[in-house]
């Protein structure tokens, strides 16, 4: 169920990151790019530092796997990756594969997909 209303929600953002990108273009403004990681692993989270210095962050390897990831959008050319973590809870025939790729600082490669525009599935 978390996979799924990830999903969803990336969805939607993308799809309100569009609407604006295309109304800034009628009104000749930059636009935002943007990439959307989905990863599902367990993290730790609270405030990390010093007296001086406090931050409310989260750590752990899936922190890790999370950004990397991130990283790919620009290198494969989509605005959503997707990890095998998330889409083995999802339906195969949203998703479109994009390989098995080494992150930088995880020590597997990982299996990458994108998911296919919601029109195209319904």
């Amino acid at each position: 169920a978390a996979s799924r209303r990830a999903l969803d929600a990336a969805r939607a953002c993308l799809a309100a990151m569009d609407a604006a990108r295309a109304r800034d273009a009628l009104a000749g403004r930059p636009h935002l790019e943007a990439g959307i990681a989905l990863h599902l692993g367990e993290v730790m989270y609270g405030n990390i530092g010093s007296a001086n210095r406090l931050d409310f962050t989260v750590i752990g390897a899936a922190v890790n796997v999370a950004s990397r990831t991130e990283s790919m959008c620009k290198a494969l050319g989509v605005p959503l990756v997707l990890t095998d973590a998330v889409a083995r809870h999802l339906d195969p025939a949203e998703l479109v594969g994009l390989g098995v790729h080494p992150l930088r600082g995880v020590s597997s490669p990982v299996a990458l997909f994108t998911a296919k525009p919601a029109a195209i599935v319904e």
